[in-house]
């Protein structure tokens, strides 16, 4: 087991995610503003080279499996794929996208699964740092100007670090991610169904499947066995 100083990590990844934090922080001094928040985007330029592959979880999780099976997920990923993440469950994203898919009523950006495109939920992550490393186009995504540039596009303003990023890029590249089956982050918050989504809310939130890992986001009770 190897202790990581928070302090160091944030020293080494600010330089790094400064840029972001403007596009996908709720402001200076909050919650997601911390550049921590933001360590898996970066977490290939501060590990040591011998760690290739990590996987990244929320605290609020309850495992049903064993997280072996879940690291065996690296063998599932496509050529050119560096992340594997799962779909956000609920229509955050249809909310944060509404003026680009105003500007283009046929996007599958913001629509549901199993067509649409409704952005990933970071409580889970698989990190292939080597193929991180090698990505010419992940390392080119991190670069300011191109984040800039991608935040216009797609008039993108959010509040939730690292999964803000991974979705808006996902929109221009899904290769880079493979994407884990729902019963591996099977997220239990409901907010946006009672704050103007009701009608569609269920499109997102359903996950057919035995449950691997419950993710009690917003502070959501987790089911007892």
């Amino acid at each position: 087991v190897i202790f990581h100083d928070v302090d160091v990590l944030t020293e080494q990844l600010f330089p790094i995610v400064e840029a972001m934090q403007r596009h996908f922080s709720a402001g200076s001094g909050t919650y997601y503003s911390d550049s921590i928040f933001f360590l898996s985007v970066a977490m290939h330029r501060i590990m040591p080279k011998e760690i290739t592959r990590i996987i990244q979880v929320d605290l609020d999780l309850k495992y049903k499996a064993n997280i072996r099976d879940l690291f065996e997920e690296f063998d599932n990923f496509k050529e050119g794929a560096v992340i594997g993440i799962a779909r956000e469950m609920q229509p955050v994203y249809r909310h944060t996208f509404w003026q680009y898919r105003r500007e283009n009523p046929h996007t599958k950006v913001g629509e549901p699964p199993p067509d649409g495109l409704p952005g990933f939920n970071s409580g889970v992550l698989l990190l292939n740092l080597e193929a991180m490393r090698q990505s010419k186009l992940y390392n080119q995504l991190l670069e300011p100007a191109v984040v800039q540039k991608l935040t216009e596009k797609y008039h993108f303003k959010g509040h939730l670090g690292d999964q803000d990023f991974f979705t808006m890029i996902g929109m221009e590249h899904p290769e880079l991610f493979h994407v884990l089956d729902c019963t591996w982050n099977r997220q239990l918050c409901t907010w946006w169904k009672d704050h103007g989504y009701s009608d569609v809310f269920d499109l997102y939130f359903q996950c057919e499947g035995e449950v691997k890992i419950y993710h009690g986001n917003c502070n959501t009770p987790i089911p007892e066995d």
